[in-house]
């Protein structure tokens, strides 16, 4: 697909940019209203094509839990593996700018799946939840504060460490705004093991000194948005000695791990990219 409609579509879901003023700009792009509604769906993520861990697997437990926040009851999606004979490392999964949605509590199965306690986190809880409708969670994003998110994160990271089944080492792994909050975790929480930041916002390079978290950070070369951000984070990185791994995809777009953004999705890269994100896990927790 040409690559100005991707990125259009990332600017749509990115900045406060309109359905209407979106739908128009790709109508002139397409060159006529049929062409763009065509091209829609191959846009828009597709919760059919969800789960790759079906919800009733029979290797897992599945949880709706809550625990206290910052300033709200923080709701989360639970999922271990049935066997309790052994304690286990946990991980926080960290949604995109679209709420907890069936595709973020499927990588959530998937870390379970691996051997993992998983936690996927809804941050629109202190406004009742993910709403079905993507625009209207799009829009309660900017309606969150910065820091008080943060710490009912942080809180949330602790929950985990306290479970029964936890071995007390936790990890966080996030995808678009979740990678930028993954990153914000590894900079105040000076306990977690590791931080997995997938197309994310990355920290400001003063906090890097804080990092006590081994990062692992992931860029699809298409991403001009984000990877914007990278030489700088990259030059505090190293001038901290934060241990820390970069790789950039290249001919992958944002959201390449996204498997139901038909689009924007890279099998290649999601793959070779989960793989690494494993074994990062089993290297630290």
């Amino acid at each position: 697909m040409n690559q100005e409609i991707i990125n259009l579509f990332d600017e749509y879901t990115h900045k406060p940019l309109s359905r209407e003023v979106f739908m128009k700009r790709l109508v002139k792009l397409t060159g006529s209203t049929a062409a763009a509604f065509a091209v829609l769906p191959l846009l828009e993520v597709n919760y059919a094509h969800a789960a790759t861990v079906i919800e009733d697997d029979e290797g897992l437990v599945i949880e709706n839990i809550t625990y206290t926040g910052e300033d709200a009851t923080m709701k989360g999606y639970l999922a271990k593996p049935k066997a309790t004979n052994s304690k286990r490392g946990a991980v926080v999964v960290i949604h995109e700018n679209r709420g907890l949605n069936p595709h973020i509590k499927d990588v959530a199965r998937r870390v379970a799946k691996a051997g993992y306690l998983a936690m996927a986190i809804d941050a629109l809880s202190p406004f009742g939840g993910t709403p079905p409708n993507e625009d209207e969670a799009r829009a309660l994003f900017a309606k969150l504060d910065n820091q008080t998110n943060i710490s009912s994160f942080l809180k949330g990271l602790a929950y985990l460490r306290a479970r029964p089944e936890s071995n007390g080492k936790v990890a966080c792994v996030g995808f678009c705004w979740g990678g930028g909050l993954a990153n914000q975790l590894a900079v105040h929480d000076p306990k977690l093991n590791a931080a997995v930041a997938y197309y994310g916002r990355q920290a400001d390079a003063a906090d890097v000194p804080k990092i006590k978290a081994r990062l692992q950070l992931h860029y699809g070369g298409l991403d001009e948005r984000v990877n914007a951000g990278i030489p700088a984070y990259e030059a505090a990185l190293k001038a901290a000695g934060t241990q820390y791994e970069l790789y950039v995809y290249e001919g992958a777009n944002h959201a390449f791990n996204n498997d139901t953004a038909p689009t924007r999705y890279s099998p290649e890269a999601a793959k070779l990219a989960w793989e690494r994100t494993l074994r990062l896990f089993k290297e630290t927790l």
